[in-house]
C-alpha cells in the first residue's frame, strides 16, 4: 500500500515551513501502517511563486461575493516558499526516507500554461490535478459561509455537470499524472439521482489522458462520509482500464495511511491488483501489498529528531514501467 496525498500543514495562517523532523515522522507513521512509501503533494496554491503568477484569477471569474470570500481564504493560506519545500523532500529522500516529491495542483481554466512553465524544472516525481473551485466558489471549502450556502442556490446537476467539465479540461491539459478524489463534488452529500453520466465522463477523461484515478479515505471525513470515489466510479475506471493510486489526502500526522484496510477492501471489490507509483513524472505499477489490519499507534507528538535514523523501510517492489 502507499499514501500519495499528503499535506505537511494544515489550511489556515501558520508558519509554512518543511522540515526533515516532520517528514520523518510521516514516514513511521506510515510504516507503522503498512505503508511502504508516501508523496508529499502540498497544495501549489500556498507557495509564494504561485500566488505570483496566479494570484487574483477570481477577481473576474464570479460573483463579488464570491470572489471576495476567495480573495481573503486565498489570502489566508499564503506564506510557503517552494524552493525550501522541493530542498527538504529531496533531502528526506537522499537520507533514505520512501517519500516521493509532488503537489497537487487546481485548475485554473484558461492558465494551466502559465502552471505548466511555472513548475517546469523542478525534478517533481508525481503531480496531482484537482479541481476545488468552480469560478470562485470554493465547494468544497464549508468553513466560509460564502461558499457553504451557495449549495443552496445551485442545482446539484449542474454542480455536477461544470464540475465535471472542469475535470474534463484539467485532464486534457497534460499537465498532471492523477485526478485527485475524483468525485469530490459529492463532498456535502448531495448527487443526482442518476450519476452514471457524470462517472462516464469522469472515466473517459482518466483513460484518453493517460492519467490514474486516487482512491482516497479523506471522503470518511466529510460529511458524503464515503471514499473517494464512488464504487460505482471505481469500476467504471477499472472497466476503462485507468491506473490507481491510495490516498488519504492527511493534513496532519494522525490521520497518515488512515482507513488503509478499507482502501484495501475497495480496491479488491472493484477487481484492481496493482497500485500506480511514479518516478520522475514516469509511472510504475507496483502489487498491493498486504495490509496489517492491527491498529496503528496513537499519535502521541513525538517526531523524529534530527539525529534520529530514518524508519526502516524497505524500497517500493518495481513491476511494471509505464511512460510519462
Amino acid at each position: 500500500m502507499i499514501d500519495y496525498h499528503l499535506h505537511l500543514w494544515a489550511h489556515g495562517p501558520r508558519p509554512l515551513e518543511a522540515t526533515l523532523e516532520q517528514i520523518g515522522a510521516y514516514c513511521e507513521r506510515a510504516r507503522a501502517a503498512g505503508v511502504v512509501e508516501i508523496a508529499l503533494t502540498e497544495h501549489l496554491f500556498r507557495f509564494r511563486q504561485a500566488d505570483a503568477v496566479l494570484g487574483g484569477w477570481w477577481a473576474e471569474a464570479d460573483r463579488p461575493s464570491l470572489a471576495a470570500a476567495m480573495g481573503e481564504w486565498w489570502a489566508s493560506e499564503q506564506g510557503a516558499d517552494l524552493d525550501q519545500y522541493v530542498e527538504v523532500v529531496l533531502a528526506a529522500k537522499a537520507a533514505g526516507l520512501p517519500v516521493v516529491l509532488g503537489l497537487e495542483v487546481d485548475h485554473y481554466p484558461g492558465r494551466m500554461h502559465q502552471v505548466a512553465e511555472l513548475l517546469a524544472g523542478y525534478p517533481f516525481d508525481v503531480l496531482l490535478g484537482s479541481v476545488h473551485w468552480i469560478g470562485a466558489w470554493g465547494f468544497d471549502n464549508l468553513g466560509p459561509s460564502a461558499f457553504a450556502e451557495e449549495w443552496d442556490a445551485r442545482r446539484v446537476e449542474s454542480v455536477w455537470h461544470t464540475y465535471t467539465t472542469h475535470l474534463e479540461e484539467l485532464a486534457d491539459s497534460g499537465v498532471c499524472d492523477v485526478l485527485a478524489h475524483p468525485d469530490l463534488c459529492k463532498v456535502t452529500g448531495r448527487r443526482p439521482a442518476v450519476p452514471d453520466e457524470f462517472f462516464h465522463r469522469m472515466a473517459e477523461a482518466a483513460a484518453r489522458s493517460g492519467m490514474a484515478a486516487e482512491v482516497s479515505s479523506a471522503g470518511w471525513r466529510k460529511p458524503v462520509g464515503e471514499a473517494y470515489p464512488a464504487p460505482a466510479l471505481l469500476r467504471r475506471f477499472r472497466r476503462a482500464g485507468v491506473a490507481v493510486t491510495t490516498a488519504s489526502d492527511a493534513h496532519r500526522l494522525a490521520d497518515v495511511a488512515e482507513h488503509r484496510g478499507a482502501l484495501a477492501t475497495l480496491l479488491a471489490e472493484a477487481g484492481y491488483d496493482r497500485l500506480a507509483a511514479y518516478r520522475e513524472r514516469r509511472r510504475r505499477a507496483v502489487p498491493i501489498a498486504a495490509v496489517p489490519l492491527t491498529p496503528v499507534p496513537p499519535v502521541t507528538g513525538a517526531t523524529v529528531g534530527a539525529g534520529a535514523s530514518p524508519p526502516k523501510t524497505g524500497p517500493l517492489p518495481s513491476v511494471v514501467v509505464e511512460g510519462s
